[in-house]
């Protein structure tokens, strides 16, 4: 864990960076390519036309994420602000590839931020700033002592002071032993980073509150999509969901357990009977994996082996092989992991079933809300799979909830932003009172979902054409969240629509200082240069945002305006033919085409 997140350097990179090192996204046509500029490392994009690079954007990768022993994914740091870049080491298979998340059509580039729900368990917590979603002060390196201890600072002033405690007798409670804590709690420790799912979490609660010795569910509920035929599926970080399914767990777990008995919990099954947290599972043998499981088997229970003696010399009595047989997640490619639900070995004839959504489950708290399943189906639909159903089921479950607080009203304002229903979002508002939600919504919160309401509500007066209601709202997301350039882009947007120009322009300015890479405020700006006739300084803007993103269709149609404005028709023209390559159906693109056909 102390190796889990670290300063891009050579010593941290696993990766090769020979010949191979280059990939293909065929969906976005981008090749990438890794090298090092010596001592940082860089990344290229770049698209070929023929033999021809005919774009080319390199970015700086300053952290490097994983241990090494499955992959090492790359960040890059931009003025606080941290982003995944869109290449991944597979260590396992010694290969460059997407990361996780960037195949089949959904590259983000360097656009995928870095929010606190992935630092929070990739490495110790860092110093988030409170207002945007990734923006960070300070950013450490590594899971620290502190993550399953607990704050240390009482236990070293204790022991500084000469306040010994003999723990084979005492506990010492100047810090958190897990090995003290209910089986419960000794699961919430673990569970905490390797419970990977469906995260909601509960009100006023962030992804720091979590402390070793509490319960996991008083801040946040994880869920888990169950589908019929899907037995052997399961993600990367599922170790406790996967263990709890086992009938070993099941049958061995006693909840009862004194918290504050000196005795070893060898009764209940627990992730530290098989795993010694302090000594990398890289460096531990296999016989420690396989006595885990002779202790009790063959032991207090009895249980011996019944597979075939030829099998099992072929297997070298390795247990674990065949009861929790190493396969891929289907959530990361190119990495196999051991599958931490113990089971007898199935044939491939009963594995062959048709997979079928049943609903979602809650693995760590055994009675969730009502609110709290409905924020679980909309996070379905809207991290993981757009399926429409989703919604409806959690229209069901917000349906089953009687509160009428604002805190339900900001969970329907977000399904129907989903839905893209407008009027319920404003119907919403005028029954719950305009004046009465902008009192309410005044909180800086760790996920800014305060922000993200208002933002939502300010969107569907905005697509009204309601612009001076749209402003208030995108006014106050803005001040709730100024580091989020989305929200400030679509405020200055607001003020163009009000034809409040000077202002627009001041936000748009405040974005590039903040993130200077933000692509939508160059080509906004540079249509309010063209507006007040200045074409040279809206090229230039046109040409910063293409240079991030050569395929930002608004910005080419700008630059069209530009050669038009400059009576460049035969390059208005080619730039034409490039946007309607890929964009067939832009139909203000096919309109000008046509107009500029005999201009020369």
């Amino acid at each position: 864990m102390g190796l889990s997140f670290d300063k891009a350097s050579k010593q941290k990179s696993s990766a090769k960076f020979d010949r191979h090192a280059i990939i293909y996204d065929k969906y976005s046509d981008f090749y990438y390519q890794p090298f090092w500029d010596n001592d940082s490392l860089k990344f290229k994009e770049f698209r070929l036309q023929g033999k021809d690079t005919v774009f080319k954007r390199i970015e700086t990768a300053n952290y490097i994420v994983g241990s090494g022993q499955h992959t090492n994914s790359h960040i890059l740091n931009r003025n606080g602000y941290l982003y995944q870049i869109p290449m991944t080491f597979y260590t396992q298979e010694g290969k460059w590839d997407l990361p996780p998340g960037f195949e089949k059509g959904f590259n983000s580039r360097f656009s995928r931020k870095i929010g606190l729900e992935c630092m929070s368990c990739h490495n110790s917590y860092p110093s988030f700033i409170k207002g945007s979603e990734n923006k960070y002060s300070e950013v450490p390196t590594g899971i620290n002592c502190e993550r399953c201890h607990g704050p240390g600072e009482m236990h070293v002033k204790e022991k500084m002071a000469g306040h010994l405690v003999d723990t084979s007798r005492y506990i010492d409670y100047s810090i958190v032993n897990p090995a003290k804590l209910s089986i419960d709690k000794q699961f919430d420790v673990c569970q905490r980073c390797h419970l990977q799912g469906n995260a909601v979490l509960k009100e006023n609660k962030s992804f720091y509150d979590f402390r070793p010795g509490m319960e996991l569910s008083d801040m946040v509920s994880v869920f888990m999509p169950k589908y019929k035929g899907a037995e052997e599926d399961f993600i990367m970080a599922s170790h406790a969901a996967r263990l709890k399914m086992s009938q070993c767990f099941i049958k061995s777990f006693q909840p009862e357990d004194a918290p504050n008995s000196l005795k070893p919990y060898k009764q209940s099954l627990t992730c530290v009977t098989c795993h010694n947290p302090h000594i990398s599972v890289k460096v531990t043998g296999k016989e420690v994996f396989n006595n885990a499981c002779k202790n009790c088997h063959g032991g207090r229970t009895n249980v011996v082996c019944k597979e075939e003696e030829s099998k099992r010399m072929e297997k070298q009595d390795n247990c674990v092989s065949c009861h929790m047989p190493r396969s891929g997640s289907i959530d990361i490619p190119h990495v196999t992991v051991t599958d931490h639900f113990i089971r007898k070995p199935v044939s491939k004839s009963e594995t062959d079933k048709i997979r079928k959504f049943i609903g979602l489950y809650s693995v760590n708290e055994k009675n969730p809300s009502n609110i709290v399943l409905a924020q679980a189906y909309i996070n379905q639909f809207e991290k993981f799979d757009s399926n429409p159903v989703l919604l409806d089921t959690a229209m069901n479950y917000l349906e089953k909830d009687h509160s009428s607080n604002l805190k339900k009203v900001s969970v329907q304002i977000r399904l129907y932003f989903l839905k893209h229903d407008q009027e319920k979002i404003i119907a919403l508002v005028n029954q719950f009172g305009k004046d009465n939600i902008l009192h309410q919504l005044q909180v800086k919160s760790w996920d800014n979902e305060d922000a993200w309401t208002c933002y939502r509500i300010g969107d569907a007066y905005h697509n009204l054409k309601k612009y001076n209601d749209a402003f208030l709202f995108f006014k106050q997301a803005d001040q709730l969240s100024p580091y989020n350039p989305e929200f400030k882009n679509k405020l200055a947007g607001t003020l163009m629509s009000l034809e409040k120009i000077a202002e627009a322009k001041k936000c748009y300015e405040d974005i590039l200082v903040q993130n200077p890479e933000y692509a939508p405020a160059y080509c906004n700006l540079g249509y309010i240069y063209l507006l007040q006739g200045n074409a040279q300084k809206a090229d230039q803007l046109y040409d910063k945002t293409l240079s991030l993103d050569p395929d930002y269709e608004l910005a080419k149609m700008n630059k069209v305006g530009v050669m038009i404005y400059q009576k460049k028709y035969p390059q208005a023209r080619a730039m034409l033919k490039t946007i309607l390559s890929k964009h067939p159906e832009n139909k203000q693109a096919k309109e000008v085409f046509d107009q500029l056909a005999n201009l020369k």
